[in-house]
This record gives C-alpha cells, structure tokens and sequence, in this order.
C-alpha cells in the first residue's frame, strides 16, 4: 500500500481507502455481503485476485475480520468495530454523490444495476409468489458479461451470474445501460425507455407489465442510512 508521507488523519486514511476498488469491497461488506462471491458480485470488472489482496489489506487494516465458515469450505468477511464505523463515510459519499456527480454512460454497468435493485430496492410485496426466472442481456457488453438472471422465489430475488436453472419467462434487453441506470433511479419512467428503443422485453404480457411496479426507485427516496442499518447499529462476529 502506498503512503502520502504525512501524519494528517486523512491522508493516512485515505491511503487505505483511496486504493482502487478498496471503497467498493467495503461498501458491499458494509451493505451485509458476507462471502467472496457475493462481494464480487457487486464489483464486476474486479478480478479475483485483485479481490483477494484487498481483503488481505483490509483485514491488516483492522476494519474487516475473515473467518472460515462453519463447513470449513470458504470465507466469512466481516466488519470490525473501526470498519462500521465507515458507514457514515459511506453515507457521506452517497449523499454527495446523488447531489454532485453526474451520472455517466462509463458508470452505468446494467450488472451493477440489477444486483443493486436486487439486493436493495426491490419491492418484494409486488413480487410475484410462485418462482420466476428473468433472463436480462446487455448486448454492448464484452461476450462474458452479456446475461444475467433475475430469479424470484419465496417472495425474495436472488441476482444470479450462472443460469439457475428453470423456464425464462421473461427476456430483457439492455440495449442503452445509462437509461436502464436513469429508469432505475427514477429519473425516467419504463415507458420512456421502451419507446425510445433503450430497452427491449419479450414474454408474457402480464409479467412483462409488473416487471418495472418492483422498482422502488429507492435512491430518490430512501435515506442512505437505511443500507448501512445492520453495521450502524447491529452487533457482528467480529466483536464477539
């Protein structure tokens, strides 16, 4: 890790955080992804080993704990005392970014974007309560990140990488990932984003039209504090 040379609190901070993909690993952490996996899964672009070695650091760090899980097979990363305390940095920079960066096509992966309103703004009591299977493809992604599934059982959602498995009800195209971004943040209706060609769905008419009622479009609304809950005010392993 690289230093600053100084003793000011933030540069020494920041030599931590500032360090490519460290700030990502550990939001996702903080948001309650426990496994390698699941942290990889809201970092595409992120190789693996790249992964591996900023855990190490921040295990040295003192704000994350990696222990093996139960079955041996793996491990759990959590957040130590120092690291939850980095949820108010975390709301700190959600905040100013919804106010002051501006949201680009280079910053709009259609990946990133489902698993985030997967995990987070997902309107599970719309959701229907028997299992469906969505196929979403992103034709101006590289051939290895074009499909991703959307899986709905038990009332929940799951963002799978791997096809799970089961009929696709449902395919749809993302074929202008910055207004999927937009449509998903609410700054422009589904509607919108199918006249104007930005996203495409085939299947059955009647999923095809509750699809988009599941968007919350929590970044307009929620407080940012509502993700980082369990690390704000939640008792983990790592104390223990």
């Amino acid at each position: 890790m690289r230093t600053y040379g100084q003793y000011c609190p933030i540069a020494r901070a920041s030599e931590l955080l500032g360090e490519r993909w460290s700030t990502i690993i550990l939001r996702n952490i903080l948001v309650g992804c426990q496994t390698f996996n699941e942290i990889a899964e809201g970092a595409p672009g992120l190789s693996r080993g790249l992964l591996s070695r900023r855990l190490r650091e921040l295990e040295r760090a003192g704000v994350i704990v990696i222990r093996p899980k139960p079955d041996g097979h793996g491990s759990i990363y959590e957040p130590t005392p120092a690291g939850r305390e980095l949820s108010q940095v975390m709301i700190a920079l959600e905040t100013w970014g919804r106010r002051w960066a501006e949201l680009k096509p280079e910053h709009a992966h259609p990946g990133v974007v489902l698993w985030v309103w997967a995990n987070f703004f997902l309107d599970r009591d719309r959701l229907p309560r028997r299992r469906v299977l969505i196929r979403f493809e992103y034709p101006t992604l590289p051939q290895s990140a074009r499909r991703s599934w959307l899986l709905i059982e038990h009332g929940d959602a799951e963002y799978c990488l791997k096809f799970p498995g089961g009929e696709e009800e449902l395919i749809v195209v993302v074929h202008d990932p910055l207004a999927f971004a937009r449509w998903h943040m609410g700054l422009v209706t589904w509607r919108e984003a199918l006249r104007a060609g930005a996203i495409e769905v085939q299947g059955a008419p009647t999923l095809a039209r509750a699809l988009p009622t599941w968007n919350r479009h929590g970044w307009a609304t929620d407080d940012p504090r509502s993700r980082f809950e369990p690390t704000l005010t939640g008792h983990t392993a790592a104390e223990a």
